[in-house]
């Protein structure tokens, strides 16, 4: 038989075990969709198999494709294992993306659920919050797959060999973002509040969660129209049919406002615990149980996460190696530079900072996610093994090797969490109106300042030091929400990833004769902590937070080429050879 456009995975059952929190587990393929949907225990226990489709440490896509999730690759990351085709400019057509076949196979589970919730004869209301659940993780779905292709074909009804919409044209990514918005307030009608559901299930979609999706979705198509407009449509695709950037703005900070004041969820902030040490922004992203952290603190103690994976080390252990691949994913540069000094202003301007010449001045009176998320101190022998110098701990384990060892780290993977939705508070009030208040700052991102140790961001203060108001919104989501996914998506909303991707990736400072450090003498002999000859690029004079000055070059820029047709990945040669009328994206 042919095979199918959309490789469709089989809706099947997945049985939730439970300690505190709402666990999934693997289907039990065994039971099929035709022997169930009997009573509303058979939509839960259908809709528990969708939580895999979840970015999490077991990847929904496959293998270490976590990372690739991740900010590696990035302007801000060194570290190039995984991905690098996609901000280098040199992805080629696949015969085949798991990105669009997995999708697909996820949005024909959604169609199976809600095809039988329409014909079940008992109680609508009773199935009222699964069938949500199967709109939220269709809009899930295509989220996924604007994010990736653009416009893609929709489709809302379970297919068989027959169905022509099998070999039909795409959709423009216009019309996928409609479907998407209308998937969402579908679950967002009948999803419960968090604070009802039980904790047997925690770990289930929200009310809020669907909001704060909804908000982000909303802002990411809402800056994609202003800062790209049509560029990236694919041949023949109707632009949209009239201007929603602004409605998308002002519901995106609505949504954001409500998950907020409503909610019920708090920053995970233990600084002022003696054992902390201040580093709330370490154990955060390793929390367990009491043995994750110096204080003895476990996820139930958490509660900013609104949207994540849940694992557990008995029931669902991570199975990645993440505390040895999360100390090589190092920072740039770039992503070194953008850490605040604790005034709150940019290193660039502040007088606190303390510049480059001895080994741990960057470090002083700095944002305390410096300190969480990449360390206290550089890791001179890195430099001298041809790293950037710097290392980083986020989402490595405590006391790793001997509390957990290599795929036994198993924290729960943060999806939406609360500090984001103050980040799309912000971002969206500033889009919406060109400018924001110092009472929407103070309810919004100022609380993540505070915990981040850092005077709070002002109108007077952007005017006074001749700042710009939405770069340093910007600078904070892009501190706050390091390594977790955001970075390559926002570069392209933006439409600033060619001028980011293009330059070249550094590493530490090494100065020059005019300007000494640690790592190289007066008359640019090197150091002990510094061995030119092992990196391969050598170095560049490039701008950072005490002026222009030499680095050390990781990744060259002659190796990046990246252009607006690389803001959208290929769709796979295999769907285009089925199905003929799929456009290609341009540039492909």
């Amino acid at each position: 038989m042919k095979k199918l456009l959309y490789i469709a995975l089989v809706g099947s059952l997945s049985l939730a075990s439970c300690q505190k929190n709402f666990i999934n587990l693997s289907p039990q393929s065994s039971i099929t969709d035709a022997a169930y949907f009997k009573q509303p225990s058979d939509f839960k226990a259908y809709t528990t198999s969708f939580y895999g489709e979840l970015m999490g440490w077991q990847s929904p896509y496959g293998g270490n494709d976590v990372y690739n999730h991740m900010d590696v690759a990035t302007d801000l990351s060194t570290y190039f294992a995984f991905s690098s085709d996609e901000s280098r400019g040199t992805l080629t057509i696949p015969t085949s993306d798991n990105r669009w076949d997995n999708s697909y196979g996820w949005i024909r589970s959604a169609n199976i659920l809600l095809a039988k919730a329409a014909a079940y004869t008992g109680s609508q209301s009773s199935i009222a919050q699964y069938v949500s659940e199967a709109y939220f993780f269709r809009a899930n779905a295509y989220y996924q797959l604007l994010k990736v292709f653009g416009g893609v074909p929709i489709v809302t009804t379970v297919l068989d060999v027959n169905s022509p919409e099998l070999f039909g044209p795409r959709n423009s990514r216009y019309e996928v973002v409609t479907q998407i918005l209308s998937d969402l307030d579908n679950a967002i009608a009948n999803l419960p509040i968090e604070q009802n559901i039980p904790s047997t299930d925690k770990g289930r979609i929200s009310k809020w969660a669907a909001e704060a999706f909804k908000a982000e979705v909303e802002l990411y198509e809402g800056t994609w129209r202003k800062y790209n407009g049509t560029s990236t449509d694919f041949a023949g695709s109707a632009g949209p049919t009239s201007d929603q950037k602004n409605q998308f703005f002002t519901d995106a900070a609505a949504l954001s406002l409500d998950v907020m004041t409503n909610g019920g969820y708090a920053l995970w902030n233990y600084n002022s615990n003696p054992a902390m040490l201040n580093q709330s922004y370490t154990y955060l992203f390793n929390l367990e149980d009491a043995g994750s952290n110096p204080a003895g603190l476990t996820k139930a103690s958490n509660n900013e996460f609104i949207l994540y994976g849940v694992y557990d080390f008995t029931l669902r252990p991570g199975g990645q190696n993440l505390s040895f691949t999360a100390y090589m994913m190092t920072p740039s540069r770039k992503m070194m530079d953008m850490f605040l000094c604790t005034d709150g202003l940019p290193p660039s301007v502040s007088p606190l900072f303390k510049g480059y010449h001895n080994v741990g001045d960057e470090y002083q009176n700095r944002d305390l996610r410096l300190l969480g998320y990449i360390g206290a101190t550089p890791t001179t022998v890195n430099l001298n093994l041809g790293g950037p110098g710097y290392g980083d701990i986020k989402f490595a384990s405590y006391n790793y090797g001997t509390y957990r060892n290599a795929d036994q780290e198993s924290p729960n993977f943060p999806i939406i969490r609360l500090a984001e939705v103050y980040l799309i508070y912000a971002e969206a009030s500033f889009e919406a109106n060109g400018s924001i208040t110092d009472a929407q700052l103070d309810a919004s991102i100022n609380l993540i300042r505070d915990r981040a140790g850092i005077a709070h961001l002002s109108n007077a203060l952007v005017t006074t030091n001749g700042l710009d108001m939405l770069t340093e919104i910007r600078r904070e989501r892009t501190l706050e929400l390091y390594h977790e996914g955001f970075r390559f998506d926002d570069l392209k909303r933006w439409g600033i990833a060619e001028a980011s991707l293009n330059a070249s990736i550094c590493g530490e400072v090494v100065g020059n004769g005019s300007y000494p450090t640690a790592f190289r003498t007066a008359t640019g002999a090197a150091t002990s902590y510094y061995v030119p000859n092992t990196y391969v690029w050598g170095e560049e004079a490039v701008p950072t937070a005490a002026g222009t000055l030499n680095c050390v070059v990781i990744d060259s820029k002659t190796n990046r080429n990246f252009t607006k047709k690389d803001y959208l990945w290929p769709l796979p040669q295999q769907q285009i050879n089925l199905a003929p009328k799929l456009k290609q994206n341009p540039g492909y």
